[in-house]
């Protein structure tokens, strides 16, 4: 196996690791929100931790109309999002690391 073959293994193990981390953090928000946790009213350093790891996953879909009544529906989005880059992605490195192994 070539070098250049192994990297690309660890960089698409590396990445979907980093992937299930945000999507268990987002499922952890999820739940604080649902409990009432939020990191403005409690000071909780952990929860703080995940809102400021999770708010540029959210952020950008806030902005669309993904709201009906008090349900937000962007974090239903970024998991969905998540999962086909995560999928799109691993896939694409081990296939190119498959083509330079021969």
């Amino acid at each position: 196996m070539s070098v250049i073959a192994q990297l690309l293994h660890i960089l698409a193990s590396l990445f979907s690791m980093v992937c299930q981390v945000f999507y268990w953090l987002l499922i952890i928000r999820i739940i604080l929100s649902w409990v009432g946790v939020h990191p403005y009213t409690h000071f909780n350093e952990a929860v703080a931790v995940i809102y400021n790891a999770t708010d540029f996953l959210l952020r950008p879909f806030r902005r669309l109309p993904l709201t009906i009544g008090p349900i937000d529906f962007s974090p239903i989005l970024v998991f969905f999002l998540l999962q086909f880059a995560q999928r799109w992605v691993v896939m694409q490195l081990l296939t190119l690391a498959a083509r330079l192994q021969g």
